[in-house]
């Protein structure tokens, strides 16, 4: 499934509802951390097509049926700048420019891949069964944010 994004900034919240109501269908709970993780990188996402193109871009879901307990959703933002993604190094005074950071530590995957005369950014999460994240453990390299600010909580 898929949504149109006009190049507004009010697109962004009307992107979190699409993809909050798209969940809600799927049997995914607003409650679960899946669905809070989504939404966020809905907004990031979302956000950078928007702010760092000024062009229409295309937001994608792919949910698994509600049924499924441990399956991986997918969210993909086209946009139709040519540039790579860059993830930036920021002060801690800045704003901004932690959007790929965040998506980096939220998403269990993600990537980018050319897409016409444009691009796709994509990410991954999994949704686990309560006896899995009993027993998931995290582990986190922070050898990729040298020189990134970020505030783990």
């Amino acid at each position: 499934m898929q949504m149109e994004i006009r190049p507004d900034p009010a697109e962004v919240g009307r992107a979190r509802r699409w993809a909050r109501s798209r969940l809600a269908v799927s049997g995914i709970g607003a409650d679960e951390p899946l669905a809070e993780n989504l939404i966020l990188l809905v907004s990031e996402l979302v956000t950078n097509a928007v702010v760092h193109t000024g062009r229409p871009a295309v937001l994608r879901l792919s949910l698994p049926d509600a049924a499924a307990e441990s399956a991986t959703v997918r969210l993909e933002v086209a946009d139709c700048s040519g540039r790579a993604p860059v993830p930036r190094c920021v002060d801690g005074e800045a704003t901004g420019g932690r959007g790929l950071a965040l998506v980096d530590g939220l998403a269990d995957r993600w990537g980018w891949s050319r897409e016409g005369t444009g691009k796709s950014i994509w990410c991954e999460l999994d949704r686990c069964t309560q006896a899995e994240k009993a027993t998931e453990v995290f582990v986190i390299d922070t050898s990729a944010y040298e020189g990134l600010a970020f505030e783990a909580v």
